[in-house]
């Protein structure tokens, strides 16, 4: 068994509600929401931190924001706006490493954000 909770996930060992899938990238509900819409792109692949990628796994990330589109559309946030954001490391907000974008929309959101 993984101790990288996503990679558990894309492996079906813990549960989530996925709601948007294919061969790179996997999304799904956060289970603390920030907003009405909260959702994580995680890609299937595991990379820790934005400062672990590299080149050959830029494609993972161009996934990953297209997810997100997807996703936005879905949620029927596209038109009204949404907040992408990704964290690195830990000063950075980053508490699981294994690099994801946050889909954050369904009402209008402040910056700077709490």
């Amino acid at each position: 068994m993984s101790d990288d909770l996503f990679l558990r996930i894309i492996q079906r060992e813990i549960p989530a509600d996925i709601v948007y899938e294919n061969d790179q990238v996997l999304a799904f509900r956060d289970i603390e929401p920030q907003a009405p819409v909260h959702i994580l792109v995680i890609p299937k692949v595991r990379i820790p931190t934005v400062n672990d990628l590299t080149p050959e796994q830029a494609g993972y990330v161009s996934a990953m924001f297209l997810a997100a589109k997807e996703v936005a559309q879905q949620e029927g946030i596209a038109d009204s706006g949404y907040r992408l954001v990704m964290n690195c490391n830990e000063d950075g907000g980053q508490s699981v490493y294994h690099i994801h974008l946050h889909v954050l929309g369904g009402r209008a959101l402040t910056w700077p954000p709490g």
